[in-house]
C-alpha cells in the first residue's frame, strides 16, 4: 500500500436537502498522523437547531480504479452518536455545529491511495418534536409521536422532553388581570435559542433510577418527586454558583449523575424559558387560553391541574400531588404546568426587569424561583405568571416542591476530556463583565499568565483547548469548544 499522504486529499460535496435547508460550509478529511488506518472527516453544518438529526451519507471514490468505496466503519465522535448504519451513513451529534467522523480505511480499502481519492457528503435533516432519555441505560433518541399516556414507562423508566423553539413572548401579567401582584411586570423577552422541556415533572421513579433513595412524603412511583432542595438537585459547590457559574453542577448531584450517565447537559430551566413553556403562545392566566374566575377555587384550574379545590376529584387516587400526565397539557405538550408541585427554576428571587435577551436573573439572592403552583395552593398562585420564591431556600425541601428537567441548546452536549480541535475557528463566547477569559491550547490549568482571549483564532495543530474566566474573587472554570460549552461532570 502506498504511503498515506496528509496534503492530497480531495473533497466534492453533494447535498441532499430534504428538510431546513442544511448546508456543509466546512469539510476537511483527514488521514492520522501517523498513519494507522483511521481518517479524519470534519462537517460544518449551517443552520442547526437543537431538535435537528443531521443524517450524513458519505461515500468515496477511487480515481485510479475508477470504483466507489464503501465506507462501511464510519463512527461519530469517536462513537458517540444516536445512530450508525452501513454503508456510510452516520447520524449527527444532535444540536452541534461541528460533526467529527473517524472512518476506518484500513479495513473498509487497504490499497487506499489519498493522491486518487475522493469524499462525497450528503446530509438530510429530519426535524423531531420530542427527545427520550432511557433512564436505565442512558441512550438517547428522537422520536414524533406523543408519550403513550395508557403506560407508565414515559413516567418511569423513560424521560420525555419536547422541543421549545426560539421566540419572543410578554412575560408577567397585564395589570387588569384578576389575582396579579405587583412583582408581575409585563416586559418583553426574547429567548435566542431553542430547548428542550421536560413533558412531566420528574417523578419518583425516574429520581431513584439516578439517586440513591427517595426524600417523597408522599410516595408513588408515577408522582412528582418532592421534598427535594435546589441544592439536592444542582449541589451546594458548583451548583450553587448560578448565574455567574454558569451551567456548572456538581457530581454527586441529581443533574451531575444524570449528566454522566447519559452525556447530555440536563438543567433547570430559567425562570423565562419555564414561562414561555408554560404559556405556548397563550397570553391567558393559564395556558388553555382560558383565565380565572376566582382566585381561590376556579373551574378553569380544575381542567389543567392539580390545586387546593379538586384534590377530591378522584383522579389518580390521591388527595395530594398526583400521578403525572392526567390533566389537560399545554399546546406544546407540556402537562402540569400548574398545580401538582412547585417546580424550582435556576434563577435567584428578583425584580423582573426592563425587556431582554435569554435573562439569567439576579446576579445574587437568598431565595431559588419557584413556578406554578402545586396540590396545596389556591388558583391564583398556579397561574401562569405567578411568581414563588419568598422563603424557598435553595437548601430547602418541601412536600408540594419538586422539579422539571432542561436542556438548553446553550449547552446540547457533554464533550469528553481530552477532545482535540484543529483547524477550524475557535470561539470561546465572552466573559462576564468585569471579568477576564484565559485559555490554554495543552490541556493545563489556565491561570491569570495565560493567553488572554481577545476573538475567535485557528489552531494548526490538533491541541485540547481549556478555557477559565477569571475575576478578582478567583476564577471559575468553563470548557468550551467550537462554540459549544463543554459542561462536564466532575
Amino acid at each position: 500500500m502506498k504511503m498515506i499522504r496528509k496534503t492530497m486529499i480531495l473533497l466534492c460535496l453533494a447535498l441532499v436537502c430534504l428538510a431546513e435547508n442544511p448546508r456543509v460550509v466546512l469539510v476537511k478529511v483527514e488521514p492520522r498522523w501517523k498513519w494507522n488506518g483511521l481518517v479524519d472527516i470534519t462537517c460544518d453544518t449551517a443552520g442547526v437547531a437543537g431538535n435537528l438529526l443531521y443524517t450524513f451519507q458519505l461515500k468515496g471514490y477511487d480515481k485510479d480504479r475508477n470504483q466507489e468505496v464503501a465506507m462501511r466503519t464510519l463512527s461519530l465522535d469517536g462513537g458517540r452518536s444516536f445512530a450508525t448504519y452501513a454503508d456510510g451513513k452516520v447520524d449527527g451529534r444532535d444540536g452541534a455545529s461541528i460533526q467529527r467522523f473517524t472512518w476506518d480505511a484500513a479495513k473498509d480499502c487497504p490499497t487506499l491511495n489519498t493522491a486518487s481519492f475522493t469524499v462525497s457528503v450528503g446530509v438530510k435533516v429530519q426535524a423531531y418534536i420530542y427527545l427520550v432519555v432511557d433512564l436505565s441505560t442512558g441512550r438517547s433518541r428522537y422520536a414524533n409521536e406523543a408519550p403513550d399516556l395508557s403506560g407508565d414507562t414515559c413516567r418511569t423508566t423513560e424521560l420525555w422532553l419536547h422541543w421549545i423553539p426560539a421566540g419572543t413572548f410578554t412575560m408577567g401579567s397585564p395589570e387588569g388581570e384578576l389575582g396579579r401582584y405587583s412583582g408581575e411586570v409585563q416586559h418583553e423577552v426574547t429567548l435566542t435559542h431553542g430547548y428542550w422541556m421536560g413533558v412531566f415533572e420528574v417523578t419518583h421513579r425516574q429520581w431513584e433510577l439516578i439517586m440513591e433513595g427517595n426524600p417523597s412524603d408522599y410516595k408513588g412511583e408515577v408522582r412528582p418527586v418532592e421534598k427535594v432542595s435546589y441544592n439536592d438537585i444542582r449541589g451546594r459547590d458548583k451548583g450553587a454558583g448560578w448565574p455567574l457559574g454558569g451551567h456548572e453542577v456538581d457530581s454527586g448531584s441529581f443533574l451531575g449523575k444524570l449528566r454522566a450517565k447519559t452525556g447530555l447537559a440536563f438543567d433547570l430551566p430559567t425562570e423565562a424559558q419555564w414561562e414561555y413553556a408554560c404559556r405556548a403562545g397563550t397570553t391567558t392566566a393559564l395556558n388553555s387560553g382560558k383565565n380565572l374566575t376566582d382566585v381561590y377555587e376556579c373551574p378553569n384550574m380544575m381542567e389543567v391541574g392539580r390545586y387546593n379545590y379538586n384534590r377530591s376529584d378522584g383522579k389518580g387516587d390521591c388527595i395530594e400531588h398526583t400521578r403525572v400526565g392526567i390533566y389537560l397539557p399545554n399546546a406544546w405538550g407540556l402537562y402540569d404546568m400548574h398545580g401538582n408541585v412547585w417546580e424550582w427554576c435556576l434563577d435567584w428571587f428578583g425584580e423582573l426587569t426592563s425587556p431582554l435577551a435569554d435573562p439569567k436573573g439576579a446576579s445574587t439572592g437568598t431565595n431559588r424561583v419557584d413556578r406554578g403552583g402545586s396540590w396545596y395552593s389556591d388558583a391564583v398562585r398556579c397561574a401562569s405568571s405567578y411568581r414563588g420564591g419568598e422563603g424557598y431556600w435553595p437548601s430547602n425541601g418541601r412536600n408540594n416542591v419538586g422539579f422539571r428537567i432542561c436542556l438548553p441548546l446553550s449547552c446540547p452536549s457533554i464533550l469528553a476530556e481530552g477532545d482535540l480541535v484543529e483547524g477550524v475557528a475557535i470561539r470561546l463566547g465572552g466573559a462576564p463583565d468585569g471579568w477576564t477569559l484565559h485559555y490554554t491550547t495543552d490541556g493545563s490549568e489556565p491561570t491569570a499568565a495565560s493567553p488572554a482571549y481577545t476573538g475567535p483564532f485557528t489552531l494548526a495543530e490538533s491541541a485540547t483547548v481549556t478555557r477559565n474566566v477569571l475575576c478578582r474573587q478567583g476564577f471559575r472554570v468553563c470548557r468550551q469548544g467550537f462554540g459549544i460549552p463543554i459542561c462536564r461532570p466532575d
